[in-house]
């Protein structure tokens, strides 16, 4: 488990984040909160901490991406874009490092670590436009 007090925060804001959107989101963001806590779940689980095996990363990281492609696909929001170019951003930092067979380094935490905070930015973001979207289209009916 991290014990980063860094970590720690960034695990915090990023499930806060999700929680934002279930609560206070549209569709699109309920769904991609979901995918979004189940891909760091499954990381959690993936990461050097549990079972030692970069492959199973990638594969997560690829089954996020696809997902939030087919969401990004039927709800054409621009916040999933953004998403989905994080996504790429992290699955090539991935690939690059299991490709060049590195060791995770300070530079790889750090660029996974701000790329995923990214993608919580994004998704609090966007739920905080579809959540003044649906206060206007209340006050106007």
């Amino acid at each position: 488990m991290p014990n980063s007090p860094v970590i720690i925060a960034l695990l915090a804001f990023s499930v806060g984040a999700c929680l934002f959107a279930f609560v206070k989101g549209g569709g699109a963001e309920r769904i991609g909160a979901g995918v979004i806590l189940g891909n760091l779940t499954a990381m959690l689980v993936a990461s050097d901490y549990f079972l030692h095996n970069p492959v199973l990363g990638l594969v997560v990281d690829a089954l996020t991406a696809i997902v939030l492609l087919g969401l990004a696909v039927v709800y054409a929001s621009l916040w999933l874009g953004c998403v989905m170019l994080l996504y790429a951003l992290q699955f090539t930092l991935h690939a690059y490092y299991f490709v060049a067979e590195r060791p995770r380094d300070r530079l790889h935490v750090v660029l996974n670590n701000v790329d995923f905070f990214l993608v919580s930015l994004s998704l609090v973001i966007g739920t905080a436009v579809a959540w003044r979207r649906s206060r206007r289209a209340g006050r106007a009916a």
